[in-house]
């Protein structure tokens, strides 16, 4: 119920009114505008508010009003295709009721009251059937990509009263009743609320199984994330962080993407909102914000509803996730939520630690991260939310406060570095300072569905990449004349294995996305170009003359003159590469030599 009170002080974002009979995470409403906050501590009869606009205008004596319930977002159909601001409210409705400038105190549904959904019931429900959270009632056709499961709220169980028939129904139609153990009984809608900092519940955690396939190289084949993992893009400004985030919105087998803009530039969230509209999805052919859901809350924005918009994603997620779906959520960035953390609790006057961030931000990050995973929902089904967050460490400082306590936290580290994005090498993802802890479970899947020299491939990659490293260095020094032929070659392959394999345009119709088939291939066709070009050196050719090889140059433009469907075409370059070398064998080799061992990196 609602509890009337007054405005008693007001710190920038933080307000403190009298109210005595507020609870700590309820929401409060203040001023004649309405403005919108939470409590988030209480001294005395005093409640502390953190507010979600712009405090300008609001003076002590005011009025404050307890709502009585925690701030939740509206979930149902017609979420997905939005555009949502920190608060869950549709960005395209306020555009059209207030222009482009937001009224403060504004309230907006979050899906549209009036439209009518083609409901059809689950056939095995029946009247007087014993249902609980996350029972599956009907269904709703959201779009041609996605059926909306209509579930039961997780806190209501009990018999089922009574269901409608198939037919068009609005989100506060009521389609169903139920009967609790008390003999209460509970009305059931099409759409439902949660609150945001509260995880939706679920029957158990389950093993992540199956990779998240990007379409991304450098990711897939080398640092794998599963469905259901925990990753992090750490880089500087100018890496590349915000494009290889919509890459992977744009590309990953996920079935629902959710991207959250938490802080970002106006410019380059605008961008994001301008772009993802008029993007087709690759798999279907139908637009992608089919599946897309946008949140969208720029650095401009109130700093307090940065940190509630990736509650608001990832509450989304989880609604998507116990439908069955597989979900990726991308947050571009959590440092700019940690800055929020950093400057409410600077206000509210607590003990600062590193570099002036709270205490609580490692332990808040963690409860965080841990939403997302794999899990059997309560009706059974399997489901899983990734969560890939961007973080932003000060001049690419990766030990700073943010960037530690989220490597410590996460699963997968792709972390970008400057130098290769200043060498215009993009996807900038550093091979040496990146890992990923998938790596095993994930073997199993391309042993299994693609390959099974998978993993011994990548680790020779990752083994030529690190010793070119090291040559690298000796090069700066003594230059590269003081390196053996067998060396020379080394650096050679690996700079091959990052133009050729590596490197890859997200402007490139051939190239933007690769397909798992067409990534090991491409991997193979340059393990064995370095295996062959090794025997070759050691039967005597000069490593000058094997540079000079017209396929080095060849195998530089593979990934854009192969498509990921022309598989063929990159098994043929594959099965031409031993007449080329043993053409060049016959020149080099005497004929006691030409009858030794193939050389292998293993």
């Amino acid at each position: 119920m609602n509890s009337e009170g007054t405005i008693l002080d007001i710190q920038g974002p933080i307000v403190i009114a009298q109210l005595p009979s507020a609870l700590i995470g309820e929401q409060v409403k203040l001023g004649s505008e309405g403005l919108m906050g939470e409590v988030i501590a209480r001294e005395d009869g005093r409640a502390i508010i953190q507010v979600y606009e712009n405090t300008e205008g609001l003076r002590p004596e005011g009025p404050a009003t307890a709502l009585g319930s925690q701030l939740s977002v509206e979930l149902g159909p017609g979420l997905l295709g939005g555009i949502f601001d920190g608060l869950q409210r549709p960005l395209n409705t306020m555009l059209d009721l207030t222009g482009e400038r937001i009224e403060r105190g504004l309230v907006v549904s979050a899906i549209d009251r009036n439209r009518r959904w083609a409901f059809v019931p689950a056939e095995e429900l029946k009247v007087g059937a014993q249902v609980s959270g996350g029972t599956i009632l009907g269904t709703v056709p959201e779009n041609e990509t996605i059926t909306h499961r209509i579930l039961m709220p997780p806190d209501i169980a009990g018999e089922l009263h009574d269901l409608v028939p198939a037919g068009e129904y609005a989100v506060d139609d009521v389609i169903g009743r139920v009967r609790d153990r008390y003999g209460n009984i509970h009305k059931l809608h099409l759409s439902s609320r949660w609150p945001v900092r509260i995880p939706r519940p679920f029957g158990k955690r389950d093993n992540a199984v199956q990779p998240l396939i990007t379409g991304q190289r450098i990711m897939d084949t080398f640092f794998p994330l599963l469905k259901g993992g925990k990753g992090a893009i750490p880089g500087p400004f100018g890496a590349g962080k915000t494009v290889l985030q919509q890459q992977i919105a744009r590309w990953s087998d996920a079935q629902i993407v959710i991207y959250v803009g938490c802080g970002e530039r106006g410019n380059e969230l605008t961008e994001v909102l301008d772009t993802f509209p008029k993007l087709t999805d690759p798999r279907t052919g139908r637009p992608l914000m089919e599946r897309t859901l946008l949140v969208a809350n720029t650095s401009n924005m109130p700093v307090v509803a940065r940190e509630v918009s990736v509650y608001v994603g990832m509450t989304i997620g989880e609604y998507f996730r116990d439908q069955g779906y597989d979900v990726v959520i991308v947050a571009d960035s959590t440092s700019r939520w940690a800055e929020a953390l950093r400057e409410v609790s600077g206000r509210l006057g607590q003990m600062p630690v590193e570099e002036g961030y709270p205490a609580y931000l490692g332990s808040t990050l963690s409860a965080f991260y841990e939403r997302a995973g794999r899990v059997v929902t309560l009706n059974g089904n399997h489901g899983s939310v990734t969560l890939i967050g961007a973080v932003s460490p000060p001049g690419g400082d990766f030990s700073e406060p943010v960037t530690s306590h989220t490597k410590d936290i996460i699963q997968t580290f792709w972390a970008l570095s400057k130098d290769l994005a200043d060498a215009r090498h993009y996807p900038a993802v550093d091979w040496l300072e990146s890992f990923s802890l998938f790596v095993d479970a994930a073997a199993k899947w391309w042993h299994e569905n693609i390959n099974e020299d998978w993993m011994r491939l990548r680790n020779a990659a990752l083994r030529l990449l690190s010793e070119s490293e090291e040559l690298a260095r000796i090069v700066n020094l003594v230059g590269v004349e003081a390196l053996s032929g067998q060396q020379r070659w080394t650096l050679e392959t690996a700079k091959l294995i990052r133009e050729g394999l590596l490197q890859q345009s997200a402007l490139e119709p051939q190239d933007s996305f690769c397909s798992p088939q067409k990534q090991f291939l491409m991997l193979k066709l340059m393990i064995e170009i370095y295996n062959r070009g090794a025997e070759m050196l050691r039967i005597g050719m000069p490593v000058q003359e094997l540079l000079r090889q017209p396929l080095m140059a060849k195998a530089r433009r593979w990934k854009i003159v192969y498509s990921s469907e022309d598989i063929e075409g990159l098994e043929k370059e594959l099965q031409a590469i031993e007449p080329t070398f043993d053409a060049l064998r016959t020149e080099y080799a005497s004929p006691v030599q030409s009858t030794g061992a193939k050389a292998d990196l293993s």
